[in-house]
């Protein structure tokens, strides 16, 4: 099964459940490479559909303090791209069958190479891409390799998307659009914001992907309520914030959060 077909059987399977998909976010090399891998190993045990694995980048632009400051750890690590792709090779190995997608900025990309970075990580089990900083005007390039490939390419859309940047998003996604909750950086919030039900009816009108939404996201239970509204849930800086109590606490997190969702 290639990366795009995983992805939106995935997706396919959890609403014939009648569920959300759920999909943590974790950067390798945090706190170290060995325990990231660890982390992940954990969270598709603990019920996790799709996995996004982070790059550690020096200017995560769309991060708030919370993997910002993980990610920097990571770099003083001296975590790279290709311990990344090391570490989705590892996760295959120990059995992890679920969608794998490669969290990262444009920079490291382009740096390591578009064509090489999409062949290398396919091969390494990567599903597909997620990268919050090549929006959909931009992404030419970069989504020609994933249609060669046949992997899931992520596109982002925030509540200030225009009518044009929404159908835009809706004929290039691949596997899903990640709907950005609130206009801001990552990290766990209070409440979901009164406004997200208004725009992913306006998204889904014209989109005909399934809709995951990140960004704000930090406990079962408004895990819970976002399920309700879109096709998959995104939680990445609880878990991350969790991660130095130790695997079982994240574990244990990760359950609660699937359990709401059944």
């Amino acid at each position: 099964m290639t990366g795009l077909e995983l992805v939106t059987q995935t997706f396919a399977n959890a609403k014939a459940a009648g569920r959300a998909t759920f999909m943590p976010y974790y950067p390798i090399g945090y706190p170290d490479l060995e325990t990231s891998i660890n982390m992940m190993e954990a969270l598709a045990k603990a019920g996790a559909d799709i996995i996004e694995v982070g790059v550690p980048f020096s200017d995560p632009l769309a991060d708030g303090p919370t993997i910002q400051a993980a990610t920097q750890i990571a770099l003083q690590n001296g975590t790279s791209l290709p311990d990344t792709l090391d570490a989705m090779r590892e996760l295959r190995q120990r059995g992890v069958e679920i969608p794998l997608m490669l969290m990262s900025y444009a920079n490291p990309l382009m740096a390591y190479g578009y064509e090489k970075l999409v062949a290398d990580a396919t091969t390494a089990g990567a599903s597909g891409f997620i990268i919050p900083d090549l929006p959909s005007d931009e992404a030419a390039d970069f989504q020609a390799l994933t249609v060669k490939h046949d992997t899931a390419f992520a596109h982002f859309l925030a509540p200030t998307s225009n009518d044009k940047r929404i159908a835009m998003a809706a004929e290039m996604a691949r596997g899903f659009i990640y709907l950005v909750s609130v206009t801001g950086v990552t990290g766990a919030r209070e409440s979901t914001p009164a406004d997200l039900k208004a725009f992913v009816e306006r998204v889904r009108k014209v989109a005909r992907q399934p809709l995951a939404i990140g960004f704000g996201i930090g406990s079962p239970d408004q895990a819970k309520t976002v399920g309700a509204l879109a096709d998959g849930v995104i939680i990445g800086s609880k878990i991350v914030k969790l991660a130095p109590e130790g695997v079982d606490q994240v574990y244990e997190f990760a359950q609660n959060v699937r359990k709401a969702l059944d």
